[in-house]
């Protein structure tokens, strides 16, 4: 189940602010239609931290609803507070989610036996968790021992690496084997994690390109390393735009260029600046080449 191309999906506004039903439920379908292999709402490209705990249940709802059981859904239910992560993770599982993401505690920079306990916590709730290890947001990140330590748990069933080190990604798999699906958290590093025994990727530039994202696992995964990395090399100047301010100003202002949303994100993230539309606009007509399937309008 946890393997391929799952998307980090943007989480739409309507121009009153709440959440555009409508526009998240048409996402989902062309995520599907498009070969997405799996969908994580509320996470951090879905701007979990400004979503008030009734959006997050609403995103959830309408993500699993829509997805209809086409393809799994990973919830975003990991906080910096153990005992709120595990309610999250009960209500999510029964809401029908299949897992969900839980990121390291932001802001407290637990010890490695801080992050031991709060993952067995969340993975004792019952839902099967993805752990989400991204030091460069949360201030801390996972040890090697951790990880290994963590994925003998049966409840814990993924880990999001997103260091974009490839020697750590491959100590990973080394240690823990396939226990535990490896999943890229980091899209320029996606192919090279994927060759030292990476499962897919929770990618951002899937919200942009699902159909590219989903060939380039696909390829990889049938053994045609040649196409792989000509995807790979194809989607690169796109993973540089979208990272071009943080994430995810960019990715909503081209998901937006397609017509498939409006390109606002939350305060304190603030409007893309004229540079990055100007760069957006450019690289999306390249990497499209005018594929009217992948493009809508741009």
């Amino acid at each position: 189940m946890f393997e391929g191309s799952f998307v980090a999906i943007v989480t739409p506004f309507a121009e009153a602010g709440g959440l555009d039903e409508p526009a998240l439920r048409a996402l989902v379908d062309w995520h599907v239609e498009s070969g997405t292999h799996g969908l994580v709402p509320a996470g951090t490209t879905g701007e979990n931290p400004t979503l008030t705990a009734a959006e997050r249940h609403a995103l959830w709802r309408i993500v699993i609803d829509q997805a209809a059981g086409r393809v799994p859904v990973v919830a975003g239910a990991g906080t910096h507070n153990t005992a709120e992560t595990v309610a999250l993770c009960r209500e999510a599982r029964a809401l029908g989610a299949d897992a969900v993401l839980v990121v390291v505690p932001y802001y407290n920079k637990p010890t490695p036996a801080g992050l031991r306990a709060h993952f067995t916590a969340a993975a004792d709730a019952g839902a099967p968790v993805v752990m989400y290890n991204v030091p460069s947001r949360t201030g801390c990140g996972l040890d090697l021992e951790t990880v290994e330590a963590l994925s003998r748990h049966p409840g814990i069933v993924a880990i999001k690496e997103a260091t974009a080190d490839i020697a750590f990604g491959s100590e990973i798999h080394a240690r823990c084997g396939d226990r535990i699906s490896l999943l890229s958290g980091d899209d320029f590093t996606a192919l090279p994690l994927w060759a030292v025994g990476g499962r897919g990727a929770i990618s951002v530039t899937a919200n942009v390109v699902p159909a590219l994202a989903a060939e380039a696992w696909n390829a990889f995964a049938r053994g045609d390393l040649g196409a792989a990395r000509i995807l790979h090399e194809r989607l690169l100047p796109l993973h540089r735009a979208l990272f071009a301010e943080t994430n995810p100003i960019p990715v909503k202002l081209a998901v937006s260029m397609l017509g498939r949303c409006r390109p606002e994100a939350r305060l304190p993230l603030t409007p893309a600046s004229e540079g990055t539309r100007s760069r957006l606009v450019e690289v999306l007509a390249k990497v499209l080449d005018g594929s009217a399937a992948e493009a809508g309008s741009v």
